[in-house]
């Protein structure tokens, strides 16, 4: 049986379990059952379409990635939405860590395509949660309504397996492709990441302002949608 390494249940910088705000947030959260299982999917669909994803105007500083910065802010990236699913576990005594992967994500918007000129998304986040000895990977990133706006498949998390992007959109499309898995670990290696974002995007990040109009993914995916861009 896989035992759990201290830290994967003690706050850290990044995943601040005793952030007054993530106690709360996890406490309401749970449900009323006391299984672990079922506290870890309640809290899992909580963040996962409580939190709108947008990965716009990305917050690289240490406040950034915080999870009680997703709170305060109501919405995250795929990184910083993992950290708070695994900060509500730690809080309500589920271990969990932090995994990353390198994706090949083949739909994204046009805002996307320009500025990062690759669809190569490195350290893409995902929660581990330990469950019955066993660690499952859950990916709390896109939001109920970001999926349907899409046609992308809802990711769904039962407790009992793995829940990672489909290969393929709802309309046969090619969605996510893993390239590359970097590890799971117990706190945010925000340096790393900074690192790699540095060497693999030369344009930086999606500001959260170009041009004239502010950036705002939900609407960048509505004319994707609307004039079949989507790709």
């Amino acid at each position: 049986m896989n035992k759990p390494n201290p830290e994967s249940l003690r706050p850290t910088a990044s995943v601040d379990a005793d952030h007054p705000a993530v106690i709360r947030f996890a406490e309401q959260a749970k449900g009323a059952s006391s299984d672990p299982r079922a506290q870890a999917v309640a809290l899992y669909y909580a963040v996962r379409d409580g939190f709108r994803y947008n990965p716009y105007g990305l917050d690289l500083s240490p406040q950034g990635f915080k999870a009680s910065h997703v709170l305060e802010t109501g919405m995250g990236w795929c990184v910083t939405k993992s950290t708070l699913l695994a900060a509500a576990c730690r809080a309500v005594g589920i271990p969990a860590r932090l995994g990353y992967a390198d994706v090949r994500n083949h739909l994204s918007t046009e805002r996307m395509r320009q500025t990062m000129q690759t669809d190569l998304f490195c350290w893409h986040g995902y929660t581990a949660i330990l469950l019955d000895g066993e660690w499952l990977k859950a990916t709390p990133a896109f939001n109920i309504e970001l999926c349907q706006k899409f046609s992308l498949k809802p990711l769904e998390f039962d407790g009992t397996a793995d829940s990672i992007y489909h290969p393929f959109d709802l309309k046969g499309n090619r969605h996510m492709e893993y390239v590359n898995f970097r590890g799971e670990f117990d706190d945010v290696p925000i340096a790393d990441i900074i690192r790699t974002f540095a060497e693999v995007y030369p344009t930086g990040v999606v500001k959260e302002s170009e041009g004239v109009e502010p950036a705002d993914f939900d609407r960048d995916v509505e004319r994707e949608v609307a004039t079949s861009r989507v790709r």
